[in-house]
């Protein structure tokens, strides 16, 4: 008798059946573990920018708190850049995150003494799902929406 090897096609058709569901299981765990990740790094670099606005405040005591994001940047040292933060967070865009410096009004002297930090998702529900904010407190606030956030007291919840 005459046997040939191999598979026949109803075993591949199980095989490549049970690889799919496996993969339809596996794709959105591992999408919602990316969001995670990205929104890890927008605390996390809201966390940075908070402290690289104290360190300035204490190197340009008579600026205040920056005027831009460029301030905090790679640079000399000078009030001009400070080289508090890289360039990627100085460029404002991070693992999926617009990330947004705001200064107060500055007052007579030309002191600024408040500021907010904003950190959107470019994309809700792909890149990230919620939306953090700062400002000179240096509490850090989350929106479960994704499109804006409130660093007030009365505004949105912090993270604990």
């Amino acid at each position: 008798m005459n046997r040939q090897q191999g598979f026949s096609l109803i075993e591949l058709l199980i095989v490549v059946a049970i690889i799919l569901i496996i993969s339809g299981i596996a794709v959105p765990n591992l999408l919602k573990a990316r969001i995670s990740a990205n929104e890890s790094s927008a605390v996390g670099s809201i966390r940075a920018l908070t402290s690289a606005a104290i360190q300035y405040f204490v190197q340009c005591p008579a600026n205040g708190f920056p005027a831009a994001l460029a301030n905090l940047g790679p640079g000399d040292g000078s009030c001009a850049a400070v080289s508090a933060i890289d360039s990627i967070l100085a460029s404002g865009i991070k693992s999926g995150y617009s990330i947004t410096y705001t200064p107060g009004a500055a007052n007579a002297a030309g002191l600024i003494s408040t500021y907010t930090i904003l950190a959107l998702p470019i994309t809700v529900n792909v890149t990230g799902q919620r939306a953090f904010c700062s400002s000179q407190d240096g509490v850090i606030h989350y929106n479960q929406t994704g499109t804006a956030c409130d660093a007030t007291v009365l505004g949105d919840p912090s993270l604990q």
